[in-house]
């Protein structure tokens, strides 16, 4: 159906690509005003690729916020990594975010290296404005123009939303003239279960120190709607070893109340609606090479 210019509508997906712990969670949830991807100050929080609906005027923007790019080790990391660059292949728009704390470093270096071989114009992001001085801010503009080619440059700051705008309408005016791919109060196409889970996850990485967050996965195993309209969740966390299981507790089990009680205030607050949490830790050792958390996760386990 054709459309005159008076309601003329865009639509179309823009990918975050950078380095772990770069701001692009954080642009998401500020574009949706809600949480669709989980934050932390730990680096690779997120493991899988999220997409964040919202509306600019009339271009509906879907963010496609992809896992920190860096030099894998493990089977995770390579799907990680994978699955960010497959974010890249079906995009209208590419965005490079970079923390401009951190600078030009070797992964944004490497990341620029393969924009460049796959002939990939991307728009340059710098977050984190307001923690640095202009006069660097216009040095590392240029440094990392000079490497790479890139059709515009913001500095921003995703977490004040400083200059954070002109970024929106830049995207909303250069996304293609389309139908909204998706309905207008839609924020994200994750399952809400999937979601909770997430939280209960971010929790994780809050509360717990050095690399146990990361030795360990939550997944949702009840979603159901009860007579009084709340909802009763119930979450596994899977670790590696015992030992890991017994610090997930706490002593008298404090330490998991605590994560639970948090994780179950914001999936309220998110959900607008009441919810009981029920979280339950188990040890499977193996979690870490399972094809069916891969597949949950829309990771490729083969990579």
């Amino acid at each position: 159906m054709e459309q005159n210019a008076e309601n003329l509508t865009r639509s179309g997906f823009v990918a975050l690509i950078g380095a772990p712990n770069a701001g692009k969670s954080t642009i998401t949830n500020n574009f949706v005003g809600s949480k669709v991807s989980i934050v932390s100050p730990k680096v690779q929080t997120t493991r899988t690729m999220v997409r964040g609906i919202g509306v600019y005027g009339n271009t509906q923007i879907i963010f496609i916020d992809t896992p920190g790019i860096f030099k894998p080790k493990r089977r995770l990391d390579r799907a990680m990594v994978s699955s960010a660059w497959s974010g890249v292949k079906d995009a209208d728009i590419v965005v490079l975010v970079v923390d401009a704390k951190r600078g030009f470093d070797d992964e944004t270096q490497s990341i620029v290296a393969k924009l460049n071989k796959q002939k990939i114009e991307a728009v340059l992001v710098l977050n984190k404005v307001d923690i640095i001085a202009k006069e660097k801010l216009l040095g590392l503009s240029a440094q990392i123009n000079a490497a790479g080619k890139f059709k515009e440059t913001f500095m921003i700051s995703a977490l004040t939303g400083q200059n954070i705008e002109d970024f929106y309408k830049y995207l909303a005016d250069n996304l293609p003239v389309s139908p909204w791919y998706y309905p207008e109060e839609q924020m994200s196409d994750m399952p809400l279960k999937l979601l909770a889970a997430e939280i209960v996850r971010e929790k994780l990485f809050l509360y717990l120190r050095q690399e146990l967050p990361y030795e360990l996965t939550v997944e949702p195993e009840l979603w159901e709607r009860r007579e009084d309209g709340s909802v009763r969740a119930e979450m596994t966390i899977y670790v590696k070893r015992d030992n890991q299981k017994t610090i997930v507790l706490g002593r008298s089990g404090e330490m998991i109340k605590k994560i639970g009680q948090s994780a179950r205030r914001e999936i309220e607050n998110e959900l607008d609606e009441r919810v009981h949490l029920f979280l339950f830790v188990k040890v499977r050792e193996n979690w870490i090479d399972d094809p069916a958390r891969y597949t949950a996760w829309n990771l490729d386990f083969n990579v």
